[in-house]
């Protein structure tokens, strides 16, 4: 049944992404890393982050108001939780994860002109430059996954896997929680030339690097490093569209022994295309991002394996969110 809407209730709901900014410039001019547990001046902070003190004082105040920093006469301070969250290399930091959300919003601004035209919204850099909202997104993916790849691995196991093939798996966390799983096995990172680095960097700060190989390509291009028994396409296949699914699945199947498997984490939608309501929402996301992409339900997974080669594809794990898992096979030779 639907909702029962007021005209205060519309508006408090049309004015729900004035917090969400003012915490997501915050996180962009990376406010929080110049906060100590010594009070601030709106000056001090202005002059740090290299930002103009109107503007730093005002955004400040509004922080303030919304109980996300503390204020006292002129000062400003921010406790040692919100800190931990909203730095780089604070415990649990969700820093690039909100960085990469006010990249989205800049998309979701031209929601209107995207559905009337049917083209994603233009592509608009924030002050840390197109470099940097990639590292943004990189990290953003770890932010998430971390704390849940070693819980979901283990929940799909016992996998008895020799090599793995991590396609666009240049954070590296989904590598880590495969390998931590079975000490014999090796694997291949594939993801774009650019954040190959990133991967190795975390590969080795895990210990793992004697274990791990990296290939730089384009899974829509170039075709995948051969060998692996085991694929895994982690929060990949909502960017494109299902004939660039069909491409890349068939690019699995050929870069797989016979025998091996294909496992795919991502949103899995019922018929309706209503629920999950996150999928709903984040197809939304694909809409204002992608030329194609959107949240697919399990049939028509299934029918785009099918197309590929690939057989036997099961939903081995629902999720409200992004963590539903489709498997299937490619078939063994006689």
């Amino acid at each position: 049944m639907p909702k029962r809407w007021t005209s205060d209730s519309v508006l408090a709901f049309a004015r729900t992404f004035q917090g969400a900014s003012i915490l997501m410039a915050a996180a962009e001019l990376d406010l929080f890393s110049v906060f100590t547990d010594k009070p601030l001046s709106a000056a001090d902070i202005a002059s740090q982050v290299g930002a103009d003190l109107r503007g730093t004082t005002i955004l400040l105040d509004a922080l303030a108001a919304l109980e996300v920093i503390s204020k006292r006469v002129d000062h400003y301070s921010a406790g040692p939780a919100i800190r931990r969250l909203l730095t780089e290399r604070g415990p649990g930091s969700v820093l690039a994860m909100v960085q990469h959300q006010a990249n989205c919003l800049r998309r979701w601004a031209q929601l209107a002109k995207v559905v009337k035209t049917g083209k994603p919204a233009e592509r608009v850099p924030s002050i840390r430059g197109e470099a940097g909202d990639q590292a943004s997104f990189i990290t953003a993916m770890d932010n998430i996954s971390g704390p849940l790849a070693p819980v979901l691995v283990s929940q799909l196991g016992p996998l008895e896997f020799k090599h793995l093939l991590d396609v666009g798996g240049a954070s590296g966390t989904w590598t880590i929680a495969f390998l931590q799983t079975n000490s014999d096995a090796t694997a291949t990172i594939f993801d774009l030339p650019d954040v190959i680095p990133m991967a190795r960097e975390r590969i080795a700060n895990a210990g793992l690097t004697d274990r791990v190989q990296f290939a730089a390509g384009d899974f829509l291009v170039d075709a995948l490093p051969k060998g692996a028994d085991l694929a895994w396409i982690s929060a990949i296949v909502h960017q494109n569209s299902r004939e660039q699914n069909r491409h890349l699945f068939a690019a699995v199947r050929e870069a797989l022994v016979p025998g091996g498997q294909i496992l795919i984490r991502d949103v899995v939608m019922d018929e309706s295309r209503t629920s999950p309501v996150t999928g709903a929402i984040f197809a939304i996301n694909m809409l204002v991002a992608t030329e194609g992409g959107g949240t697919f339900t399990f049939d028509e997974f299934s029918k785009d394996l099918e197309a590929a080669g690939l057989i036997n594809a099961t939903l081995v794990r629902r999720d409200p969110e992004m963590s539903s898992v489709v498997r299937a096979r490619k078939p063994a030779e006689a």
